[in-house]
């Protein structure tokens, strides 16, 4: 059997209310004395607006606090973080697809605790703010299972809301009876409502757990201990993790664009989110590679690794290079990437493999300088397809359609870069070619006659880049955890 690995590093989110950030901690850590833990505790200065009690306050300024904190957790190493703080778990969902870390859910914590010790339990009394009542946070989450009950409005507002919130309220400084009065008294209300268990939904109760269950004739949960036992249990599960596509663009601009459109209309998708991530450097300025193959012109290899270096420190789970070009340059950049390149060569070769079974001949019209270094050649070495290429008049036609004045990278898509283009597929069949590799990323969107098009298979470097980049970000969706077990 595997062993799983524990995560080198937790981490508790606190300043987000006046005890319960410590509280969690310190339950934390008494949980297993046995156990080393490396943890992190961060808080820094949040200054909210509004109270965070009221039904239409606006938790603006503590997303962004939240988000923060865990981004500078996330930097530091923290693998798996507590957030202790209903309030924040309303907006959680909105964070977690742009963090590194896992974000353990405090509701599922909650969720495990009563199905453990309340099997039987039908309904549940929660004690929590306005605003995290208003949200439907607890309907969403356990409404599935258990009847959710609250106080009455005016047991919400006067024994609830004032014990954590009030001028002698728990946030304000006074940890003494008259808050564990009133909080009593707000679970008396939840046990006449037909509360079976109470469930705390203010962070800050459980400080008083003890007090609060001497009073009350109900099981009474002290989320905070619920919620750091279920994050030990958490410590194997990883976060959901959306693949992120790393783009080299601007070589050329047009062809980034291509890519990115095709990789677009290649995914099955029913609504924006269903996309794949792409974190694309438009970099117009590395210098043309074709220059340095034939004439020795500015390296871009420095410029390719550079962009890939920050493609890498962006997230990027693969990064690719929609320039054929380029390619001659991959072999010497990707040693010093820890990202792989996804190679588009050897992903047309693939596809033609797959996809065309019959052919054997294939037909590369592509710049000078991706003939010239042999690096279509070195991809297809033992494939058992032979490349074509053109002559030294035919190619001169190839270059004058992509580098031309009246070239597709001078804008044009049709015209005399439709001819020479043409012409060039046409001095493939004459040659016997099966199917034409357009080998230069800007090439496919040159439009062609409909003779042109049909005479032969066109493979199209750029769409094969991208469907095997769909293909990946499909592959990589995680298959659902099931829940940790606790006790």
């Amino acid at each position: 059997m595997t062993s799983v690995a524990t995560p080198k590093k937790y981490g508790v989110v606190g300043g987000l209310g006046a005890v319960a950030g410590v509280d969690t901690l310190l339950k934390f850590i008494k949980t297993t004395p046995q156990q080393q833990f490396d943890i992190a505790f961060e808080q820094h200065p949040f200054v909210d607006i509004g109270l965070a009690a009221d039904e239409d306050y606006d938790a603006t300024r503590r997303k962004f606090y939240v988000y923060d904190t865990l981004r500078s957790m996330e930097r530091s190493g923290v693998d798996i973080a507590l957030v202790p703080c209903f309030v924040s778990h309303c907006f959680l969902d909105e964070l977690r697809p742009e963090l590194g870390l896992a974000v353990v859910n405090l509701l599922d914590a909650l969720r495990v605790r009563i199905q453990r010790d309340y099997p039987d339990t039908r309904s549940i009394g929660v004690l929590t703010s306005s605003f995290v009542r208003n949200s439907g946070l607890f309907e969403r989450a356990l409404g599935d299972q258990w009847k959710i009950v609250y106080p009455d409005s005016q047991v919400q507002a006067d024994e609830l809301m004032a014990a954590v919130y009030g001028p002698h309220g728990i946030r304000s400084g006074h940890h003494d009876l008259l808050s564990v009065d009133r909080l009593a008294k707000a679970c008396e209300n939840l046990l006449q409502l037909g509360a079976e268990v109470i469930v705390p939904g203010l962070t800050e109760i459980p400080v008083f757990i003890e007090a609060l269950r001497d009073r009350v004739a109900a099981p009474v949960i002290d989320a905070n201990q619920a919620y750091a036992e279920y994050a030990q249990a958490f410590g194997a599960r990883q976060p959901k993790h959306m693949f992120k596509v790393g783009v080299v663009g601007g070589v050329g601009p047009a062809a980034t664009v291509d890519f990115m459109r095709k990789v677009v209309q290649l995914t099955k998708a029913a609504c924006d989110q269903d996309h794949i991530k792409m974190l694309v450097e438009q970099n117009p300025q590395i210098p043309d590679r074709t220059a340095n193959l034939l004439a020795g012109g500015e390296d871009p290899t420095i410029a390719l690794l550079a962009t890939g270096k920050r493609l890498e420190a962006g997230g990027a789970d693969v990064i690719v290079i929609p320039c054929n070009t380029a390619h001659a340059f991959v072999e010497k950049i990707q040693p010093h990437l820890d990202v792989p390149i996804l190679n588009m060569l050897s992903e047309v070769k693939t596809h033609i493999q797959r996809s065309l079974p019959g052919v054997s001949r294939v037909g590369l019209l592509a710049t000078s300088g991706t003939v010239a270094s042999g690096v279509y050649h070195e991809a297809f070495l033992g494939s058992g397809l032979d490349l074509l290429v053109p002559d030294e008049s035919v190619q001169k036609r190839v270059m004058a359609a992509i580098y031309g004045d009246e070239g597709v990278k001078a804008g044009y898509t049709s015209g005399r870069c439709s001819e020479d283009l043409a012409a060039a597929i046409a001095y493939m069949v004459d040659k016997g070619a099966q199917a034409v590799i357009l080998g230069c990323t800007e090439l496919p969107l040159i439009e062609l006659p409909t003779a042109a098009q049909t005479v032969l298979p066109l493979v199209d470097p750029t769409s094969v880049l991208a469907a095997s980049c769909v293909a990946l970000a499909t592959a990589s969706q995680p298959a659902s955890q099931p829940e940790p077990m606790i006790g």
